[in-house]
């Protein structure tokens, strides 16, 4: 397989990608009657989460997956793990390095922890074995382990991405929100605005009043959430033991309320219809007498794509305008999303495959590598939107990681092939 034959292969996608963000950033002007506005992009975002997603991920992973194929996969989810750990970690140092903008600090890590686990590895890795002179075998075999493989792939990110990364553009996007009203509720400056009858007010009224405790207002805005929120959480009636178990229930309740997201809800009955034989065939394949709800959620899951694709088109069109994202905080992240964590993954996989824990077929290994050189995942544009914080930044970081991964992913296809031929 030649380089150029190569480079066309891995570089399509990206350019897909491209083409289809520049004809929603078209749609959000005024040459198209602003179909994008930003009301219309807020309702769309509901509707892939809600809708779009969930039945993508169902179809897929209920169709492509067996029981057989995931305890012989074992390794998978390990090492998607692994992406979003690493990723995670090394987002979070750049963040101290770069200390960047509040709203932008949990998208660096967002963009550095989790890669394009879906989409992007549906169409690159299938493409792939249709090159003649592939080291990945016969063509049909090829082709069908590298659907199984993309879509086992597509689940589990789903779940990391709408946990892990939902959690991280949460809890971020609140904290922004907690700062910028308190920039609102600044305290006067009592000095300034005091003149000799208020002094001689406060003389007289401070005889009859008990002081109060200094405020917990400091001029550090970022210290003065923080400490509002631990006076509520630590001066409640109940504490020591009591306090304790009070945080506790709060975080176990943050986490039910993100495992039962629609697109994560999704991905437990995709795994229970593709693990259990007698689910699997009443929906999946062509005699299944329910045969229909398969083909009606596959119908709405390749509404996915597009309309993320769309919607990152349609939020570029402010972000290239106002976009406060630094070009070294945007080299950064390319650096370390493209070069930094896929070669911290070969190691990873290398070793693993010396010590026996993956299977043999060398496709399967090419997979958990590229796992770790995806570009950003462009849910997290959607998160962005829900959240409506930092759209416009998230637009600018996915249109330049996506335009550098054009030429990193080929890259690290043609370096695999030869490595694993």
């Amino acid at each position: 397989m030649g380089f150029l034959e190569l480079m066309e292969v891995a570089s399509m996608p990206v350019i897909q990608v491209l083409l289809i963000s520049a004809l929603g950033a078209l749609m959000a002007t005024e040459y198209f009657s602003n179909l994008l506005s930003p009301d219309t992009r807020k309702a769309l975002n509901k509707i892939v989460f809600l809708v779009f997603t969930p039945s993508l991920v169902f179809s897929s992973f209920a169709k492509s997956v067996s029981l057989e194929d995931m305890i012989s996969w074992w390794f998978m989810p390990v090492n998607v793990g692994l992406t979003f750990l690493i990723g995670g970690i090394i987002g979070w140092i750049l963040v101290k390095l770069l200390k960047p903008n509040l709203k932008v600090e949990g998208l660096i890590i967002a963009a550095c922890s989790s890669g394009n686990m879906g989409n992007l590895p549906i169409v690159i890795i299938p493409a792939i074995c249709d090159e003649k002179g592939g080291p990945f075998g016969a063509r049909d075999v090829c082709r069908n382990n590298a659907l199984s493989y993309a879509s086992f792939s597509m689940a589990l990110g789903g779940v990391f991405i709408w946990t892990y990364t939902f959690q991280v553009i949460r809890s971020r996007s609140m904290k922004f929100k907690a700062v910028e009203a308190a920039k609102i509720l600044k305290v006067p400056n009592r000095d300034l605005d005091a003149n000799e009858e208020t002094h001689l007010l406060k003389d007289k009224d401070s005889e009859n009043t008990i002081e109060e405790p200094p405020s917990t207002y400091i001029g550090d805005t970022e210290n003065q959430i923080v400490r509002i929120v631990d006076h509520d959480q630590f001066n409640a009636p109940n504490k020591g033991t009591g306090s304790f178990w009070h945080r506790m229930v709060e975080v176990v309740s943050h986490l039910v309320a993100e495992l039962v997201s629609p697109p994560v809800i999704a991905t437990f009955f995709g795994f229970l219809f593709g693990a259990v034989g007698w689910l699997r065939n009443i929906i999946v394949g062509d005699n299944a007498p329910l045969h229909v709800i398969q083909d009606t959620l596959q119908l709405l899951g390749n509404g996915t794509i597009p309309c993320i694709t769309l919607l990152l088109g349609g939020n570029l069109t402010q972000g290239l305008k106002s976009s406060s994202v630094k070009p070294l905080t945007l080299i950064s992240i390319i650096i370390a999303r493209l070069f930094v964590l896929p070669v911290i993954g070969f190691f990873i996989v290398r070793e693993a495959a010396k010590l026996g824990l993956l299977p043999v077929d060398p496709l399967f290994q090419y997979v958990l590598v590229m796992q770790y050189a995806m570009p950003p995942a462009m849910n997290i544009s959607t998160m962005a939107q829900l959240f409506d914080v930092g759209n416009e930044e998230c637009s600018v970081i996915l249109l330049w990681t996506y335009s550098a991964a054009a030429i990193a992913l080929t890259t690290w296809s043609t370096f695999l092939l030869w490595a694993l031929s």
